[in-house]
């Protein structure tokens, strides 16, 4: 038996992202925005040193609890989107979100940010994650700057030069591979709110 039949497993796409216009309605938004006011504030200007000194993130983090009457219907949306998009994309083995959602808010006051990054990483969770959700909380223009990256490869010259803006509005969703570049590029004007949640539960395979 040749090597190609013996890992033969079907094509996927694997440097493509993902989208839904209406992740969640504005309603649901509102409800989301509500809620999480209540929460406790987990972590602001986030800071993790950079080569030239600065900082790779300023955000104000919370934290959205599991397995709470209060929140479990946005775990089962955000569960449903990434099966959508995993069984048209990317066709890997999901299992569960092993952690919290992240509840974001970006200050233009704060030079919010998050620089070029991956989801995935060492430790027992960030090395488990394989499909990463972004649903944007702030209607466009109520902000500036602050879009969603993703690099989607090189051009050959060795920089993330294949980077794709993605669409922004209240409520919409982004979903991409964990390994993928990406970024939240500086807010200039206004907060940027969002949310995100990693899916996976199993290692690569």
């Amino acid at each position: 038996m040749s090597l190609k039949n013996i890992f033969s497993t079907g094509q996927n796409h694997p440097q493509q992202w993902y989208w839904f216009k209406e992740a969640l309605t504005k309603e649901e938004v509102n409800k989301v925005i509500t809620l999480a006011s209540e929460l406790p504030e987990a972590k602001r200007a986030s800071t993790l040193g950079s080569g030239d000194g600065g900082s790779t993130r300023s955000s104000m983090i919370k934290w959205i609890p599991q397995n709470t009457t209060t929140w479990d219907w946005l775990y089962e949306r955000l569960m449903e989107l990434s099966v959508e998009a995993n069984d048209a994309l990317w066709k890997f083995d999901l299992r569960t979100a092993l952690e919290a959602i992240q509840y974001t808010e970006y200050y233009a006051s704060e030079n919010g940010h998050y620089d070029w990054h991956q989801d995935i990483g060492p430790g027992e969770a960030p090395s488990k994650r394989k499909v990463s959700i972004t649903i944007q909380l702030t209607e466009s223009g109520e902000y500036e700057g602050g879009d969603l990256m993703i690099c989607t490869g090189s051009n050959g010259s060795g920089q993330l030069d294949n980077n794709e803006v993605c669409p922004r509005g209240k409520g919409v969703g982004v979903l991409f591979p964990s390994y993928m570049m990406h970024r939240i590029s500086p807010v200039t004007k206004g907060v940027r709110k969002s949310l995100v949640l990693w899916v996976g539960g199993s290692h690569y395979r």
